[in-house]
C-alpha cells in the first residue's frame, strides 16, 4: 500500500473580507489627501480673493487721495490703464480672478477720481458719483458675467452709503463742506468740532449702528463659498478700516 504524507500546514490565509486590500488602502489614502489639499487650496484662495479685496478699498486712501488732490487728470486717465490691465488679467485662466476684481475696483477708482478731483466741494454729489458704475454692475451680474468684480464694486459702495448716512444723520456734512474749502492750517478746529458731534450720545448712538451694520455685511457673506462673496465682504469690511484711519486722523488733527 502507497502511504501519502499528511499535507503540510500552508503559509497561505486566505483575505478577509472586511480588511480593505493594501493598494485599495492606498489609493483611499491618496484619494484623501488630494481632497484635502484641494479643499484647503480652494479656502486659501478665498480668503486671498478677501485679502485683496480689504487692500483694494483702502489703497485708494494712500495712493489716490495724494494723486486727486494735485493732479486729478492723470489720476483720471489711471483709470484707463486699470481697465486695460484687468482685461490682460481676466484673458487668462490662471488671473481671470484677479483681473475679474481689478474690473470692480477700476469703477472705484474713476467714480473718487470725479468726485474728490471736480466735486469735492459738494458732499451731496459722493454717493451719486459713486454710483457711476452700478447700472453697469447690475447688468453684468444679471448676465452672469464678471461677478467677482461687479460684488466687490457693490460692498464698495454699500459701505460708502452707510457712512455717508452717518455724516447725514450727525449733521456733519457742514463740517465736511467746510474742510474742502480751508487750508490744513485752519482745519483742525473743524476736525475738533466733528469730533465733539460725534461724541454726543446721539452720534455715538449711530456709531455703533455704522460698525454692527458694516460687520454683519461683511462677515455673513463669509458664509457663502461662492469667491463673488467673499470679494463683497471684503469690500464692506475694509470700510471700517478706512472710517477708522480718518477718525485717527481727526483727532490727531
Amino acid at each position: 500500500m502507497i502511504s501519502y504524507p499528511p499535507p503540510s500546514p500552508s503559509s497561505y490565509a486566505p483575505e478577509s473580507p472586511f480588511l480593505p486590500k493594501a493598494d485599495s488602502a492606498l489609493e483611499s489614502f491618496s484619494f484623501a489627501e488630494a481632497v484635502e489639499t484641494k479643499v484647503i487650496g480652494i479656502a486659501g484662495q478665498h480668503w486671498r480673493l478677501f485679502a485683496a479685496a480689504v487692500l483694494l478699498v483702502s489703497l485708494p486712501v494712500f495712493v489716490q487721495a495724494p494723486l486727486v488732490r494735485s493732479l486729478p487728470l492723470i489720476s483720471l486717465l489711471t483709470t484707463l490703464g486699470l481697465w486695460v490691465l484687468s482685461n490682460r488679467l481676466s484673458s487668462q485662466p490662471k488671473t481671470q480672478v484677479w483681473g475679474d476684481l481689478l474690473l470692480g475696483f477700476t469703477w472705484t477708482w474713476l467714480a473718487g477720481s470725479l468726485y474728490w478731483g471736480w466735486f469735492r466741494w459738494e458732499p451731496y454729489f459722493h454717493l451719486p458719483l459713486e454710483s457711476i458704475g452700478l447700472p453697469f454692475a447690475i447688468w453684468g451680474i444679471a448676465r452672469n458675467q464678471n461677478k467677482i468684480g461687479h460684488f466687490f464694486y457693490l460692498g464698495s459702495l454699500l459701505g460708502t452709503a452707510i457712512t455717508d448716512s452717518y455724516f447725514y444723520l450727525v449733521d456733519l456734512i457742514p463740517h465736511w463742506r467746510a474742510l474742502m474749502l480751508v487750508n490744513e492750517e485752519l482745519a483742525r478746529p473743524i476736525f475738533h468740532a466733528a469730533i465733539a458731534q460725534v461724541q454726543t450720545p446721539w452720534g455715538t448712538g449711530w456709531a455703533s449702528v455704522l460698525v454692527i451694520s458694516l460687520l454683519s455685511f461683511s462677515l455673513l457673506p463669509l458664509r457663502s463659498s461662492q469667491l463673488h462673496w467673499w470679494a463683497f465682504g471684503g469690500a464692506v469690511l475694509s470700510t471700517i478700516l478706512v472710517d477708522g484711519l480718518f477718525w485717527v486722523a481727526a483727532c490727531l488733527a
